[in-house]
């Protein structure tokens, strides 16, 4: 079965360019995974996370955006136009992959994974809207999730604790 890995390093996933991208190749940095949307409420937590990718990068803090379209239809572009989005309002400079679902049967392995390692309280282990966030330890472990509305300058204090 698909989510029987374990560690986040087993998984794979398709950039924004297409190209096949192995996990594995974050071994030993503090992941930060975070399912995003351009035409979201939260859409400005881009910058957030931009920062922190900025401030963090060189003490080993790695950034992984899995834009979806499954909350409100926020995320309808093509793999080219989420690029363009990112990089012209927000600068984004970290890793961004094509749009994947997080919930439901056809939920991309990776948050299957996430999800079965850390629930999300009274809503079990769904994800709640765009822009929840999974920590993954320098190990690969999943240790903490934040919720959707935390801001990621509210993330820092965890962030530098763990790094």
């Amino acid at each position: 079965m698909e989510t029987t890995a374990q560690k986040i390093y087993d998984f794979k996933a398709t950039t924004l360019t297409g190209k096949e991208m192995g996990l594995d190749q974050f071994k030993g940095k503090t992941i930060i995974v975070v399912n995003t949307a351009s035409k979201c409420g939260l859409t400005p937590q881009y910058e957030g996370l931009e920062k922190l990718y900025q401030n963090y990068k060189d003490k080993g803090l790695v950034i992984l955006g899995f834009p979806c379209n499954q909350f409100g239809s926020q995320e309808k572009g093509s793999s080219e136009e989420i690029s363009e989005f990112c990089q012209v309002n927000y600068g984004v400079s970290f890793q961004m992959f094509e749009k994947i679902e997080v919930n439901g049967k056809n939920a991309h392995p990776l948050y299957k994974y996430l999800k079965s390692e850390l629930s999300g309280g009274i809503l079990g282990s769904k994800i709640k809207w765009n822009f929840t966030k999974f920590v993954i330890d320098k190990n690969g472990t999943p240790v903490k999730r934040f919720a959707p509305t935390t801001k990621p300058e509210k993330m820092e204090e965890f962030i530098q604790k763990i790094l």
